[in-house]
């Protein structure tokens, strides 16, 4: 009986070693803190500035959180929260009005766990971050003193900081246009009237945002022309729909050809304008051009203009309205087609209506479009010159027939190519603000297209 009692003994305390263990293991398994992160790490912040906190503690979960403020020596707390065992949390908040003063501080964050480590206390990550507060907008000076924009047409304006800006540009409407900041300090920025606003309601809007995040709008002083655009009347045959909607069927299976004629000429123009949009917001901080007029299409005579307002029938039906927004340009059949301007190319391929096409970037959010090619002979990245020979006119997507459609887009939004034709217009809109002298002619209107060239004619551009 005593060797049983004694195994019974051994046996129980065993048990109770194991039971410590277990108790132990589920009490002290925890020994890594919580995982902080802040957003913004470092830096200016302004009193409007939205800071994100992330916490993660995927042992034990999370048990307090603490945010103070020091400056100067005194410590101002921001948050005290008791958490109830939350594996992950994200906080937001803002710094309260008149707890600090301008100049540096710091934030100092405190995370504990629900562990027992450290004698039950749990285990706490701590973080301090370095910021400067700046609660005072950014002042700006306009430079360039004449704004005189066609309706359809472009500007530029050059202005100045007392500060690093963060994002700059031109608003209009719900457009922004973006500033880029040029090697002596200023700022410029390229922006439109676009073609289908109306003139009382074109009012562009100098806009800056500091690095802080403290903003600065102003009105910007300007002039706008407005432009009656020419009516046009597009008749689509069923020999059109025939010839151009194969093109289509992979990206409108099962629908009828005049159906695909409506889908393209809607949706799928609405989305290449998106991916022109996207293009321009990585356009180059500076300048790829020497500020010469950029070249046109030698012995090409034009077949419809920027701004043509369609209407599309079909069997005597108003089908669609929409507008052109380039220059098309037809010669010879295959005729090479040259970069108008000095740039990189960011853009080659099949791109819905446009069919073979090239986009070419000039840096400040300027860039150029050349549509319709039969052949396409550069690659995106590619460096080119003025006057390389880039590939050679089409009647590939919409078109009816060979030429090249030329687009000029600032900011990712078509505007009229002719006034980039002409030299004056440059120096006077362009070139001049840049250097810091104003024009000392106002602008000249549109130059007249020039007469078509002798020689072998391309098949007549059937209107698309």
């Amino acid at each position: 009986m005593k060797a049983a009692g004694s195994v019974i003994t051994r046996l129980v305390a065993a048990l109770v070693v194991l039971g410590l263990a277990g108790l132990a293991f589920l009490l002290f398994r925890d020994m890594t803190p919580p995982v902080v992160s802040l957003t913004p790490a470092a830096g200016p912040v302004s009193q409007a500035t939205e800071f994100s906190l992330k916490i993660e503690d995927q042992g034990s979960g999370l048990r307090h959180l603490a945010i103070a403020a020091v400056q100067n020596g005194k410590t101002t707390p921001l948050a005290s929260l008791d958490l109830a065992g939350e594996r992950e949390l994200t906080k937001p908040f803002t710094l309260p009005e008149k707890t600090l003063s301008e100049g540096p501080f710091t934030l100092e964050i405190a995370a504990t766990d629900a562990s027992f480590s450290n004698f039950f206390q749990g285990r706490t990550a701590e973080i301090s971050a370095q910021f400067t507060l700046d609660s005072r907008a950014p002042i700006l000076q306009v430079e360039s003193l004449a704004h005189n924009l066609n309706q359809g047409g472009a500007g530029l304006t050059v202005f100045s900081a007392n500060e690093d800006l963060g994002r700059s540009g031109v608003k209009v409407g719900d457009l922004f246009f973006t500033g880029y900041r040029l090697p002596d300090g200023r700022y410029a920025c390229f922006f439109a009237f676009p073609y289908y606003l109306p003139k009382d309601e074109f009012k562009p809007v100098l806009y800056a945002q500091d690095v802080a995040g403290n903003i600065r709008s102003r009105e910007l002083p300007y002039h706008p022309t407005a432009k009656n655009f020419r009516q046009d009347r597009i008749t689509i045959s069923d020999s059109f729909l025939n010839d151009k909607m194969p093109q289509f069927e992979k990206d409108y299976p099962g629908e009828t050809n005049l159906n695909i004629f409506l889908k393209v000429n809607r949706e799928m123009r609405q989305r290449d304008a998106s991916e022109l949009g996207r293009l321009a917001a990585a356009s180059a901080p500076e300048m790829l051009w020497d500020g010469r007029a950029f070249l046109r299409m030698k012995n090409a005579a034009p077949k419809a203009g920027f701004g043509d307002e369609r209407d599309y029938y079909y069997n005597g039906e108003k089908i669609d309205h929409q507008t052109h927004l380039g220059v098309d340009l037809a010669s010879l059949q295959n005729a090479p087609v040259e970069a108008s301007n000095s740039g990189k190319v960011v853009r080659t391929g099949f791109y819905g209506i446009y069919g073979n096409s090239i986009v070419i970037d000039h840096g400040l959010g300027l860039q150029t479009l050349y549509s319709h090619l039969s052949e396409i002979g550069v690659e995106p990245g590619q460096m080119v010159q003025k006057g390389e020979v880039i590939g050679k006119t089409g009647a590939t997507g919409m078109a009816g027939g060979d030429h090249l459609h030329f687009g000029v887009l600032v900011g990712g939004l078509p505007v009229s190519p002719i006034e980039w034709w002409d030299q004056h217009w440059i120096e006077d809109n362009v070139t001049s603000k840049l250097k810091g002298t104003p024009p000392e002619t106002p602008a000249p209107a549109e130059p007249a297209p020039a007469p078509p060239a002798a020689g072998k004619k391309a098949p007549a551009a059937k209107k698309k």
